[in-house]
């Protein structure tokens, strides 16, 4: 499904600030994987994301979606089919525009049969509103409302629609609980697997949190210096616990100052 080659990425070469944030990262996704990433700041998770969402070329290694090179495809035509959300809930919705509003716009943009000049009709309303009511937030009500009026946890709760609307090949979640309060954030999480496991959305998310590392999806992976250095999976994931998370953790050397062991 997803398959990445030997990626390379490499920041202000050749300078004093040369960063080697991806060295040679190759994986493989199935579709319908769940994989959680864990590992300390700077350990490229993010770098990884923004490789395979398009937001840079990469310098060496190839991105293999359904079987597709999209290496070098800009990131506005992966947003066709990845979908992404990130840490800060600000960042995935236009503020100023309506919730309808930012609705139609994932929607026309992610939609094969849509153009972005499009129109949104009556019965995607509709759906607009019925999917709204799944969050379980009153947010179907409010579809005028601006919304930068949200909530940081309302906005995320939406984001996570937006980029599910029109059901993508991947969803990338970069800590996309992290700026949220606890009960909001367990909220975020709960409306991320229900909508995960009913359209079967094959997904990569980052977190600090090792019991969420363990207790969603069925792959977990560990990244230093640019590199997976551990993955667990299968029935050695299923015994593991997060004491065991936290050794294999430290024993790569990774700094634990942001790891957690409660909810996020």
């Amino acid at each position: 499904m997803l398959t990445l080659q030997g990626i390379c990425k490499t920041f202000n070469p050749g300078t004093v600030n040369e960063k080697r944030a991806l060295n040679n990262v190759s994986l493989h996704l199935e579709a319908g994987d769940f994989v959680t990433i864990l590992g300390s700041n700077g350990a490229g998770k993010s770098t990884l994301f923004a490789s395979i969402a398009g937001a840079f070329p990469v310098d060496e290694g190839r991105i293999l979606l359904d079987g597709e090179d999209i290496t070098g495809q800009p990131d506005y035509r992966r947003s066709k089919y990845i979908g992404r959300l990130f840490q800060d809930p600000l960042k995935g919705t236009a503020p100023n525009m309506t919730i309808e509003e930012n609705l139609a716009l994932a929607y026309l943009r992610a939609s094969e049969r849509r153009s972005p000049f499009s129109m949104v009709t009556g019965a995607d309303r509709r759906n607009f509103r019925d999917r709204l009511s799944l969050l379980e937030l009153g947010l179907e009500d409010r579809m005028n409302h601006p919304v930068g009026l949200l909530s940081g946890g309302q906005r995320q709760a939406l984001t996570l629609l937006m980029a599910t609307l029109v059901t993508p090949k991947l969803l990338l979640l970069d800590e996309h609980t992290a700026a949220l309060d606890p009960a909001t954030a367990a909220k975020v999480l709960s409306l991320t697997q229900k909508i995960v496991a009913e359209n079967r959305i094959t997904c990569l998310m980052i977190t600090h949190n090792i019991p969420s590392a363990l207790a969603l999806g069925n792959r977990t992976m560990m990244m230093k210096d640019g590199r997976v250095v551990f993955e667990l999976s299968g029935e050695a994931r299923q015994k593991a616990t997060a004491e065991d998370l936290l050794k294999a953790f430290h024993s790569q050397g990774m700094s634990s100052d942001r790891v957690l062991f409660s909810a996020e």
